[in-house]
């Protein structure tokens, strides 16, 4: 059945993107924005069903799948991606269009509607990247621990984990993706595990690109998001996306969020001020 969709591209002024695409024939337009550590091929599965009501857009964001590898300047927050995306829709003749953003594409989606408030229809988002920011945030408002930037960005990536994944040990990947995409009693077509395995192992190691740079402090826990690369774009540091609520011209919102989740949540394993408050994690 995925077998019918073939990925395309398209040369913009800012980059070469790779994409998928379904129900062109369709009025009712949806652009999908895949999440960290993976690519378009995360919601192929999706298309055949969603393609039967919408003109649906996937792309692999800058730095991740088939897309042009260029560095991200994380002082912009979301915006390297969400000024692609642009380029993207434009040549593609899409004006108004709704908006369905995950993890880090959540984020994507947010500054976007932020951004571009006149195109969004209609904004989801699952298990999206907090909108003050993902780590180095206390308390429900997303207060900034100080300095900005502490325990946030590049610097909690796990290196050794990245090694890894550009290794490509199947046996190693197929056990992260089940940790941190499903629940222990999910039964994943052995087929599509090839495939999200493949987009797993499609990001771009760099220290402008994935998962970018970071600084050394002497406050716990001794790492300060750097400027660039994309974890450092979803650090307090440089993204702030609660003026959403204020828009003059704001879409419908719904917010998706599994019970489960180990990676967007208060008890997230990549959160340090979580690990911090295990034991194991002090020894």
């Amino acid at each position: 059945m995925l077998s019918q969709y073939t990925q395309e591209y398209i040369t913009t002024s800012r980059l070469k993107t790779a994409y998928y695409r379904g129900g062109q024939e369709n009025k009712r337009k949806l652009l999908l924005i895949h999440g960290n550590m993976s690519s378009s091929v995360f919601f192929l599965p999706l298309l055949p069903q969603l393609s039967q009501n919408f003109d649906t857009l996937i792309p692999d964001l800058r730095c991740f799948g088939n897309s042009e590898s260029l560095p991200i300047d994380a002082t912009k927050g979301f915006r390297e991606w969400t000024k692609d995306l642009v380029e993207v829709t434009d040549a593609l003749g899409w004006e108004e269009f709704s908006i369905l953003g995950w993890s880090l594409g959540g984020g994507v989606a947010m500054q976007f509607a932020m951004d571009y408030s006149d195109r969004v229809e209609k904004l989801v988002l699952l298990a999206p990247c907090p909108p003050c920011g993902f780590g180095g945030t206390v308390g429900e408002e997303g207060t900034p621990i100080q300095p900005v930037g502490i325990g946030s960005g590049a610097g909690f990536a796990n290196r050794q984990m990245l090694m890894v994944t550009a290794a490509q040990s199947k046996e190693v990947l197929s056990g992260l993706l089940h940790s941190f995409c499903f629940s222990t009693d999910f039964h994943l077509d052995p087929n599509i595990e090839d495939m999200l395995i493949e987009g797993l192992t499609s990001m771009k190691l760099d220290d402008q690109m994935y998962p970018g740079d970071y600084y050394y402090t002497v406050h716990w826990p001794h790492v300060l998001a750097g400027d660039h690369g994309v974890l450092n774009t979803m650090s307090p540091k440089h993204v702030n996306m609660t003026p959403l609520l204020e828009l003059a011209k704001k879409p419908d919102i719904l917010w998706i969020h599994g019970l489960n989740d180990v990676i967007v949540s208060d008890y997230s394993i990549l959160d340090f001020g979580y690990l911090g408050s295990i034991p194991a994690a002090k020894r």
